[in-house]
């Protein structure tokens, strides 16, 4: 897969179908959708996915940001999975966002070679989100391409979104997340030196700091799966400050993996969320964590053995 982006000098000289949006977790969704660009690119064209490289998470009002589910890195991963030809990752610069809807197809229809629009019902772009899939279809004529327009997949009567799955994630559902993302939610980043108590603990664990992007599940236990070396673990995860041990400790992810002792400081980890086991709570001593360690190791493997 070609990945453009830090540019807006960008360009691509094959014939294209281009789909276009922030694509937040490339969910079921947006598979939907991408199945329609792959039958695109069997009939000749070249892929492309066009975003904005949008600043650590998306603004929202108040000058607050929105937490993402996939960040840009992740997203490159998982569209080069899906097969994409091209990744295009624009700058969301001042002069991007006000320009006008019809100089937005010009600029794209001319750079890219567009021969055909892939993009969903509810698809905006240009200033003021003016523009549409109609707009879209009336400039066709004059640019040479032509427009499909995709509904909505659904599950359980509800359309497949980025704010459903995030609703979900922060209820603690991580299971129904994954399902509707079609893969177990995750996080993934480099393997960091902790305070070490779970080695005196009989529980040696992995800890990351996740990207400060990265929308988290709640603060609790979870049963999750890591993956490392290119091999999968099973495990417990806790996800928090770990409020049972002295000091201001940053938000983590801890990672207890089950039958595994191998030295992986520096390595890069992916922790997928498979089920929650409980919210984090402060313990009265650490006898008392050790303890309640062992019963979510012990639910952790039985679950497990339940997924195989």
């Amino acid at each position: 897969m070609k990945y453009i982006k830090n540019t807006m000098d960008f360009s691509v000289s094959d014939d294209t179908a281009v789909t276009l949006g922030k694509f937040d977790g490339i969910h079921k969704g947006h598979r939907h959708l991408l199945r329609f660009l792959e039958e695109k690119k069997l009939a000749g064209l070249t892929s492309v996915i066009f975003t904005f490289d949008a600043p650590p998470a998306w603004r929202v009002g108040g000058g607050q940001t929105e937490k993402v589910l996939t960040t840009n890195q992740e997203k490159a991963r998982l569209f080069e999975q899906c097969g994409v030809d091209v990744l295009l990752e624009c700058p969301f610069t001042k002069e991007v966002r006000s320009m006008e809807p019809e100089a937005f197809i010009q600029m794209l229809a001319e750079r890219l070679h567009v021969k055909s629009f892939v993009v969903g019902t509810d698809f905006r772009f240009g200033h003021g989100r003016k523009g549409d899939y109609r707009l879209l279809q009336s400039c066709s004529g004059a640019y040479g391409y032509d427009v499909k327009v995709v509904g909505k997949a659904l599950a359980d009567g509800r359309e497949i979104s980025s704010t459903y799955i995030r609703e979900e994630l922060m209820a603690g559902r991580v299971g129904q997340a994954g399902r509707l993302l079609g893969y177990p939610y995750f996080v993934q980043g480099e393997v960091v030196h902790g305070n070490e108590i779970g080695r005196t603990l009989n529980a040696p664990t992995a800890n990351l700091l996740p990207p400060r992007e990265k929308l988290l599940p709640p603060f609790g236990v979870y049963v999750t799966r890591a993956e490392v070396d290119g091999r999968a673990y099973g495990g417990i995860t806790n996800v928090g400050r770990k409020p049972t041990i002295a000091g201001d400790s940053p938000v983590g992810v801890e990672t207890h993996l089950f039958d595994f002792s191998a030295w992986i400081y520096g390595k890069e980890m992916k922790v997928e969320f498979l089920k929650a086991v409980r919210p984090e709570r402060k313990f009265a001593s650490l006898e008392e964590l050790k303890s309640q360690m062992a019963e979510d190791m012990a639910y952790g493997r039985r679950c497990l053995a339940g997924l195989r």
